[in-house]
Formats: structure tokens, sequence, C-alpha cells
């Protein structure tokens, strides 16, 4: 059997790219409680209902005064102080009252002197009577007031459409009073891995067997990149029996469970390719991509009998496979619908030789990147070429893009990394 298409890594992305990019328009809003936000991409933009500060408030603990009182110098009397919550009567010309930090400026004031620049330097004893206090001349007006919304005025946007949702956006909603917002809603992915040889985590293993690690990386990966990920759990090679587990996850028709599906294993070219002998008769097709690893692919809107219709992506078996192929492949077109944040990508330095990539081929390369004094980067390859090396995965921070038919660069050479953990 010859694959149904080869592609190269830009077409192959430019595909998922199509195929995922109605859901921009399906996907719909959602009103959540800030509580719940974080990480969220907002739906529109968000208007001010209100200024910030909302009041003209003191900057210090001082004293409010009308600047023009102390031009001569001269002792002032005090009036009763002004908490932080209180509301400001207007303040009676020739007199100065106490304030506090936060607190509402008086009608009429439009100054404060700090409590330290004040003689004597502190707050007359609540039940004092006929207390002065003399303040320097050549205040300047408006010193140390917050005026009201130097902020952000009334009715200005505060946050703009699309923008990701962290804690100092929220905390900006809350100072502006509003509890809930409305973000874009994560789209659903169904996560389904193949294989008579896996079993889940956690359980014995006979000889012939081996845990799925499929499932849990790529979870991981479509829930930090934005996504609601369900897992179906692992799927036997029988073709009829896989197509009727996912049939029965999808939903009905007009009525859709999630709006992608993305399968692990049963797509090369052998006798028990579970998912290829299943779906390739509905939507799917199959195929080779130019990169190592995760060459083998499928894709396509999945159209089984009685179920919603759904896009699928098909992902090899390897989990190291699956990684690259998510990266590569699909967590571009995601962060476009959810507002994560792309791949920092850098280039390193290479730190020693590296074994000549596959003709052809785009190569990823896990590696050990790390910053450098010097404001560069320097990467170490971590493991081998192969496909099942997940120490060697969980021990890089990054994969190094060799690209089809460059030479094999060397030791000292620049290398295009592609950072998914912690860079230091």
């Amino acid at each position: 059997m010859h694959p149904s298409f080869r592609r190269t890594v830009e077409d192959h992305r430019a595909a998922v790219h199509q195929l995922l990019a109605p859901l921009a328009d399906r996907l719909g809003t959602e009103h959540l409680p800030l509580a719940g936000a974080p990480g969220r991409v907002l739906a529109g933009d968000l208007a001010a209902p209100r200024p910030l500060p909302p009041f003209d408030n003191s900057q210090m603990d001082g004293y409010a005064l009308r600047i023009a009182d102390a031009a001569g110098g001269s002792p002032l009397p005090v009036g009763a102080p002004i908490p932080a919550g209180a509301v400001a009567p207007a303040l009676p010309a020739g007199t100065v009252v106490p304030i506090m930090t936060g607190a509402m400026m008086p009608p009429g004031a439009d100054a404060v002197v700090p409590i330290e620049h004040a003689d004597p330097p502190r707050f007359p004893p609540a039940d004092a009577r006929d207390a002065t206090v003399a303040l320097p001349a050549g205040t300047p007006a408006g010193q140390f007031i917050r005026a009201a919304g130097s902020d952000i005025a009334a009715g200005a946007t505060a946050l703009a459409a699309g923008t990701r949702l962290g804690p100092v956006h929220l905390g900006l909603a809350a100072a502006l009073g509003i509890d809930t917002l409305e973000v874009h809603r994560k789209p659903r992915v169904l996560v389904l891995a193949t294989g008579d040889e896996v079993r889940a985590p956690g359980t014995v293993l006979a000889p012939g067997q081996i845990h799925d690690a499929n499932s849990t990386l790529l979870a991981a990966l479509l829930a930090e990149a934005g996504a609601a990920v369900q897992c179906a759990g692992i799927s036997a090679d029988d073709p009829d029996a896989f197509a009727a587990t996912l049939a029965g996850k999808l939903g009905a028709a007009g009525t859709p469970a999630h709006d992608l599906v993305v399968t692990s294993g049963g797509i090369s070219q052998g006798a028990y390719e579970v998912v290829r002998q299943a779906l390739a008769r509905h939507g799917i097709d199959f195929g080779s991509v130019a990169m190592q690893p995760g060459g083998p692919q499928g894709l396509g809107l999945l159209d089984l009998p009685g179920a919603a219709p759904t896009p699928l992506l098909a992902f090899p078996g390897n989990p190291v496979s699956g990684v690259v192929s998510f990266e590569i492949l699909l967590r571009p077109a995601l962060v476009g619908l959810t507002g994560a944040a792309p791949r920092r990508r850098v280039p390193a330095r290479l730190a020693g030789p590296l074994d000549p990539p596959p003709p052809g081929k785009l190569q990823a390369r896990r590696a050990s990147v790390r910053l450098l004094h010097d404001g560069g980067a320097e990467a170490t390859a971590v493991g081998g070429p192969g496909s099942h090396l997940v120490h060697a995965l969980a021990t890089a921070n990054a994969l190094l893009l060799l690209p089809p038919d460059a030479p094999t660069p060397q030791a000292g050479e620049p290398v295009d990394a592609l950072i998914y953990g912690d860079l230091t």
C-alpha cells in the first residue's frame, strides 16, 4: 500500500491550519468568574465601567491643604482627620486636615504634604483641641494626589480583545469592579490511543506489553496549549471496534461532543494499523510528511455513520513522534485558536557534533539548551534520533530543527532550537 500523500512539513502544517480554521467561528464564548479565567482569551474589548482611581485620593499619610493657605508659612489649625473609606467633607478655608493614604481628598484641597515634612512631623492626638501645624510654603498644586481617572478613564479600553488573561489583567478587572469576563471557549479535544500491546499506567504488564505514554503526553500538551481535553482510553487493534468506540464519543450530527480528535498509533504500513484501516473510508487521508520523527500522518474531517463530523489528526504511535507531530504541526494552529503563548525559538551554538540527518527531511533532535553570559545560547544534543527515547525527551528542554538537505551542523555552529521546557 502506498501512502495517499507525501508532503513537506510546511504543506502539511498548512493542511492542519485549513482543517481547524472553521473552529474559530464555531467555538463561541462563555462567561467565567475571574478565578476561572487565568490563561483564557478575552472575547471582546473590555471598557472601563468607571475611572481608576474612582476619586481623587491621597498618595501619602500627611495633611491635605489649600496651597494658598500655606503661602505665609504660619501655623494652620488642624481639622478632623480623613481615614481611608470615609466620605471627605469640604475643606474649610484656612484649615488643614490629616489624611491617610488612599483616603478621599476633601473638596477644596489641592495638595498633600507628607507628615514628615510638617512641623511638628506627627498628627495631633485624636482628642487634641486647637491643634496647629506649620507646612512648607511653595508646595506645588497636585502634590501627592492621585487624580480620579489618572490610571484609566471611564469608557476607555481596559483590555483588548484577544488578550491572554494573566494575573495583572484579572487584577485590573477586579479593580474596576468586574467579576466575570467573556472569553473564547476552549476547543474540546478527544485523545485516543491504540494498540493491543498498550496498557494504562499503573497496570501490571504482561510480556510484550507497554504502558501508554501517548495519552498523557498529548493530553498535557493540548491542555498547555489551551484545549479542554478528554482521554478516551486505549482502543484494541480491531478496526470495527475502534470505529464504534470513536463514533460513540463524537456525539450526534448537529451536536458534536468534540471539536477535534487526536489519535496515536495505527497509521503506518504494518498489518495491524487500526486507525488507517478503520478511517481511510471515512474522510481521513493518510500519508507521509518529510520529517523525522513523525513521518506517518493522517488528517481530515471524520465522517462516521450517525456521528457528528469532526476534524481528526492521526499521529504516529511512538511517544517522541507524537510530541514532535504536536509541536511542529498542531500547536501552531492551536495558538491561533486559544491564544496560548507560542513556543520560543532561539538560535543556539551547537556544543558537540550531531549524526547526519536523513536526506530530504526535517529532523527534530532533542537537546538541552542553556543561556550563556554573552547573551547567546548553547545546545547539547540529548540521546540519539530514536523516536522511543522518552527519558531523553524529559531530560531535554528543546527540539533542534535541522532543515532538509542542509549540511550537518558541526560543533560551534548555529542551530534553530524550539524551546519546550525551562530555559536557564
